[in-house]
């Protein structure tokens, strides 16, 4: 199956990241303040707001599934490329 090239997102396997805020997390979670363990962040957190792990993951911003939005960033970019 051939994968399709998109400019801002990328198919992990589990869905669509976007690139630009996939690289200013990655950043983020390399500075010394956010050095926890994922176990006390994900799962069957305590908190009533637990944070998700791909903070990143776009979610269709049309009923046709044509145009995929980040919905962190913004961002927006059509996926019908024929």
């Amino acid at each position: 199956m051939e994968t399709l090239e998109l400019n801002d997102f990328y198919n992990d396997g589990f869905g669509w990241i976007c690139k630009p805020c996939e690289r200013e997390l990655v950043q983020e979670a390399n500075s010394p303040d956010e050095n926890i363990s994922r176990l006390m962040s994900e799962g069957e957190a305590e908190s009533k707001e637990p944070k998700l792990s791909v903070l990143a993951l776009a979610k269709w911003a049309d009923k046709a599934n044509q145009t995929l939005m980040c919905p962190r960033c913004g961002i927006t970019e059509s996926v019908d490329k024929f």
